[in-house]
């Protein structure tokens, strides 16, 4: 799937990505400001998350919840010097929970990742247009 939108576009974005059915752990790479965070909230709110989500950047991971499909947990591995900080805190252990993963800056862990996974890449290509590629 490759689309190009806008901020106000990011909703349905999300339904589309939901809809293509993507592995649970979905990994997000893009530069610094390409909006990944943002995504990553619209599609937590597409399954269900009700509370507010925000960015992990200092705790690294956030847990969320939802009625109908467990736990969401969001990655943002950007401070990660060393990949063995990554395995300290049992990010492995999320990753391979079957729960939904969403990780920002996975070229930080490359050992981590599950051989089963999707990919989004969200390239800046103006102030306020992106292409979002999944595969």
């Amino acid at each position: 799937m490759t689309v190009t939108y806008t901020l106000a576009d990011i909703p349905q974005i999300a339904k589309q990505i939901i809809a293509q059915n993507p592995h649970k752990v979905v990994l997000l790479f893009g530069e610094m400001g390409a909006g990944k965070t943002t995504l990553i909230k619209a599609l937590a709110a597409n399954l269900g998350v009700q509370n507010a989500t925000s960015s992990p950047t200092f705790s690294l991971v956030n847990e969320y919840h939802t009625e109908t499909n467990g736990p969401l947990y969001h990655f943002d591995v950007y401070r990660i010097k060393e990949e063995s900080e990554a395995y300290d805190f049992g990010m492995d252990e999320y990753l391979y929970s079957g729960h939904w993963c969403f990780v920002e800056w996975p070229e930080k862990i490359p050992s981590l990742i599950p051989q089963e996974h999707s990919t989004i890449k969200i390239k800046i290509l103006s102030e306020t247009t992106r292409e979002l590629i999944l595969y």
